[in-house]
C-alpha cells in the first residue's frame, strides 16, 4: 500500500513561501537525521549546539524525499531535491499552521505538571473508537516538537492531540496560538519545574497559558480536586473561554470519581460523567491513571465523540516506556526459576508521580517469596526545597509497606538515610553504579519499580533488569527474555 502524501512540494512551499527545487513529495516530518526514513522532508534546524545543515547529505543519503534549508551545504548535488525559506524553524512553524488550517479537525491540547503524555495517549486510543485520530509522538511538546506533531497531521482526520509541555513560563502561549485547541486538558498543577519559578502559583500560570490560543467556542476540563482550580478557571474566563468542565473526586465536579477498585494490572472506576453513570475498566493500575481517564472522557464528550465507545477503549490502555510499561523477565537464581515484575517509570519524576508509583508498587501481590523493591534517582529541577522533598518521600515509602529502596543521586539520598535499616537495599551517586548492585539483588518473585527524572539515567538500571537473564544463567548471547506487557 502506497503511504499518501502529506506535503507535495507545491503545497509546501507555498504554506511556507519557500522556493521548490525539484519535484518532489514528502510522505512525513523529521528534524533528526538518524531517525529519518525514505520519504520524510527533513528540516535542518539550528540550536546551541548543532545545525541540521551538517546532515543534510545524510538525511539524503537515508532516503528523505526533500530538505528544508535557509542556505544549501557545501557538496550537496545541484538537482538534490530542496525547499529554501529565509529560516527553517520559521519554515517548520510554517507548515504546522499550514496543517492546522487545512485540516477539519477537532483538536485537544493536554498540559499539566504530570500526567500529560499518558492523558494524551488515552485521548488518542479513545477517539479512535470514534473516527480516524492522530496524536503527537512521544513527548515531543516543546517549541520544536509541538510544531513538530501538527506539521505530521495528516489532513484527512477527525481529531487531533497535541501535548503542550513548558520549563519557563511564557512556553506555552505561543504553543497555544499554533495549535488551536478546540478543548484543553490541565491535568493537574504541582511544584514541578520548581527551580525556574517563585512560587507554585506561577507554575499554574504558566499552565493556563494554553488558554491563550482558544476562543469562545472551546471548552477547558481542569482538576477539580487541585488547590488551583479557582485560579485556572479564572484565567479561562479572562481569556474567553466558552466552557468549563471539572473532574475529580469533588462533589461538584463534571465528571466526578464515586469509587474505583485498584488492582495489580487494572482499575474498575464507577463514576458520574455530566450527570450518566458510567462503569468501565481501566487496563492500568493506580488512582492517578483513574482521575486522568475522566479527564479524558470529558473530552471526548467536548469533541463530539461516542463516550461509551471512549469508555470501553479505556480497556485497551497500554502504559509506555519509561512511562509505567510492565515488564515480566523470566530468571534464574540458586536453582530456582521465575519471574521478576519490572515496573518501567524510568521517563521522569517529581514529588507527586513518585508517590503515584510507589502507591501502584504498594498495590502489587508480590507472592510469598517476593518482595516490593522501588528503586528511585533523583527528581530534578525542584529548586532549593529539594533536599527536603527527597526526605518526604518517606512517608510513602512506609504507608505502602514498600521492603526495600535502592537509591542513587544526591537527593535521593536523603530519603535513603532517613529510611529505617531494615528499608534500605543500598545506594549509589549514579544509576551506573546501582544497577549491578540491584541485579545481584533482586531474584524471583520480586515487583521492582524504577523511577526518576530523565537526567538520572534510570533506564540504565532497566536495561540492566531486562538482561538479567544473560548474567545470571551463562544462556546462549543470542537468548532473550520472555517480557509480557501488562503483567504477568
Amino acid at each position: 500500500m502506497t503511504t499518501p502524501a502529506l506535503w507535495p512540494a507545491a503545497e509546501a512551499a507555498a504554506a511556507t513561501n519557500g522556493m521548490q527545487v525539484g519535484e518532489w513529495s514528502a510522505t512525513g516530518v523529521s528534524i533528526d537525521s538518524r531517525s529519518v526514513v525514505p520519504g520524510d522532508l527533513f528540516v535542518a534546524l539550528r540550536g546551541p549546539n548543532f545545525d541540521g545543515h551538517d546532515y543534510v547529505k545524510d538525511a539524503l543519503a537515508k532516503g528523505a524525499a526533500a530538505v528544508m534549508v535557509d542556505r544549501v551545504p557545501q557538496g550537496v548535488p545541484h538537482d538534490a531535491p530542496l525547499l529554501v525559506v529565509e529560516d527553517t524553524m520559521d519554515g517548520l512553524t510554517d507548515l504546522a499552521r499550514f496543517a492546522r488550517m487545512r485540516s477539519e479537525a477537532r483538536v485537544v491540547g493536554v498540559t499539566g505538571s504530570v500526567g500529560k503524555t499518558s492523558t494524551k495517549e488515552a485521548l488518542k486510543l479513545a477517539l479512535s473508537a470514534t473516527a480516524p485520530a492522530y496524536a503527537s509522538q512521544g513527548n515531543l511538546n516543546n517549541q520544536w516538537g509541538a510544531p513538530l506533531s501538527l506539521s505530521r497531521m495528516p489532513e484527512q482526520v477527525t481529531y487531533g492531540v497535541f501535548e503542550l509541555g513548558m520549563n519557563h513560563a511564557g512556553e506555552i502561549a505561543p504553543l497555544s496560538r499554533l495549535v488551536e485547541p478546540d478543548v484543553a486538558i490541565i491535568t493537574n498543577v504541582e511544584a514541578v519545574h520548581a527551580a525556574h519559578f517563585h512560587s507554585v502559583e506561577g507554575i499554574a500560570d504558566a499552565k493556563a497559558e494554553i488558554f491563550r490560543g482558544m476562543g469562545p467556542e472551546s471548552t477547558a476540563i481542569l482538576n477539580r480536586d487541585n488547590p488551583f482550580f479557582p485560579r485556572l478557571v479564572a484565567h479561562a474566563r479572562t481569556q474567553g473561554v466558552g466552557r468549563i468542565w471539572s473532574f475529580g473526586e469533588h462533589a461538584e465536579a463534571d465528571a466526578r470519581l464515586i469509587d474505583c477498585s485498584l488492582h495489580t494490572a487494572a482499575s474498575a472506576v464507577n463514576a458520574v460523567i455530566l450527570g450518566e453513570p458510567l462503569r468501565y475498566t481501566l487496563s492500568a493500575p493506580g488512582r492517578h491513571w483513574v482521575l486522568n481517564s475522566l479527564s479524558v472522557l470529558l473530552a471526548a464528550k467536548a469533541m463530539g465523540a461516542n463516550i461509551a465507545g471512549a469508555a470501553r477503549a479505556m480497556g485497551r490502555i497500554t502504559p509506555l516506556r519509561g512511562r509505567g510499561a510492565r515488564i515480566t523477565v523470566e530468571l534464574q537464581r540458586g536453582g530456582q526459576a521465575g519471574k521478576l515484575l519490572l515496573i518501567d517509570e524510568s521517563y521522569n519524576a517529581s514529588p507527586v508521580s513518585v508517590a503515584a508509583s510507589l502507591e501502584v508498587l504498594g498495590g502489587v501481590d508480590s507472592g510469598p517469596d517476593g518482595r516490593r523493591i522501588a528503586v528511585l534517582g533523583d527528581m530534578l529541577e525542584l529548586g532549593p526545597d529539594s533536599p527536603a522533598l527527597h526526605a518526604g518521600l518517606k512517608q510513602h515509602v512506609l504507608a505502602n509497606d514498600i521492603d526495600l529502596v535502592f537509591a542513587c543521586g544526591p537527593d535521593m539520598k536523603q530519603l535513603y538515610d532517613a529510611l529505617p535499616e531494615g528499608r534500605r537495599g543500598a545506594y549509589a551517586a549514579e544509576s551506573a553504579a546501582l544497577a549491578p548492585v540491584l541485579a545481584e539483588a533482586v531474584r524471583p518473585g520480586d515487583c521492582v519499580m524504577v523511577k526518576g527524572s530523565l537526567g538520572s539515567r534510570m533506564a540504565v538500571i532497566v536495561e540492566a533488569l531486562e538482561n538479567l537473564h544473560v548474567a545470571r544463567e551463562n544462556r546462549a548471547p543470542q537468548a532473550s527474555p520472555k517480557r509480557v506487557a501488562n503483567g504477568l
